[in-house]
């Protein structure tokens, strides 16, 4: 995200994907090979071999190569650029609209997309499914443990089970230990938490992971109440006066110095107090087994005297 109209054009491309419903998959009239059900719903046919992965989403990226099949990714979308364990010579594609003749081209055995991509159309990988192209969507995530069912099916689907049920375990106990600690914490502090800075304030309330993160840490969202991903004003952040603010914007050179600077602001007890915080972006936007970043960063952030510094 280096602008903020690819911000904005992301966080309404979330707020879409919530809504909507199944996006990929296709029956087999051959009743022998492996079904899932992906979790968009639909039905899918796996591969009896797959040599050749394309992913479109950065989320779904992180968690193939953790898995152990990052070698197999033949194509991903341009916010992936850069990630561990992908090849730079891989087909780069457009996130939101890829390019759908360079992928019937390409033909992959399994195609993995949330339904961030190609949103607006009904049936966009129609192509691909005739031409026998395994198209699974898993739509952005809404809690945790929608996002570990989430790693299951993709460890499911590529035949790396144990390796996905590890990735599940390891992510459970770092959330349970940082948890158990947020749940002796009785003198709860309010966060704002943005991920679109001024004048586009982003942020979220109820029913996003990352609520549920900082609930789990012992922190109070100035937004909990509202639903789902949002837009904010200013004077709403301002009168509700949050202890701490936490951004993970990164396409301004200083997110937390132009938050502090902002007029109107100086009697926030969050700005007031240089309690203003940047949290690794990847590991707080993507719903996928890294969270657990995210969420020991925002644990240290908002409650340093039990989290240590």
């Amino acid at each position: 995200m280096k602008t903020k109209m690819k911000v904005l054009c992301l966080a309404f491309a979330i707020s879409m994907a919530l809504s909507l419903t199944a996006c990929g998959g296709g029956n087999s009239a051959d009743p022998s090979p492996r079904t899932l059900t992906d979790p968009s719903g639909a039905q899918v046919t796996v591969p009896d071999e797959i040599d050749t992965i394309a992913v479109l989403a950065p989320s779904l990226a992180e968690t193939v190569t953790a898995l152990g099949e990052g070698d197999k990714i033949v194509a991903y979308d341009t916010s992936s650029v850069g990630l561990e364990g992908l090849k730079e010579d891989a087909l780069v594609l457009d996130l939101v609209s890829p390019d759908m003749e360079r992928l019937v081209a390409l033909k992959p055995d399994v195609l993995l997309v949330t339904n961030m991509s190609l949103y607006d159309q009904e049936a966009p990988y129609q192509p691909l499914i005739d031409l026998g192209v395994c198209v699974a969507c898993v739509p952005t995530s809404d809690s945790v443990a929608d996002i570990q069912s989430d790693i299951a099916f993709v460890a499911d689907l590529l035949g790396r089970k144990d390796e996905g049920q590890k990735l599940i375990d390891d992510m459970r106990a770092e959330i349970d230990r940082l948890a158990a600690v947020g749940k002796t914490i009785t003198d709860k502090k309010s966060v704002y938490f943005e991920i679109s800075a001024a004048p586009y304030l982003y942020s979220f309330g109820d029913g996003v992971f990352l609520n549920e993160l900082l609930e789990l840490i012992g922190a109070e969202n100035i937004l909990a109440g509202e639903s789902g991903w949002l837009s904010v004003t200013e004077e709403t952040v301002v009168a509700a006066r949050p202890d701490v603010i936490l951004t993970n914007v990164n396409y301004i050179d200083d997110p937390t110095g132009e938050i502090m600077a902002r007029p109107g602001w100086s009697q926030v007890p969050a700005v007031k107090n240089g309690d203003v915080y940047y949290i690794d972006n990847m590991a707080s936007s993507l719903p996928n087994q890294n969270v657990v970043k995210a969420m020991e960063e925002m644990a240290r952030a908002v409650y340093p005297e039990y989290y240590g510094e």
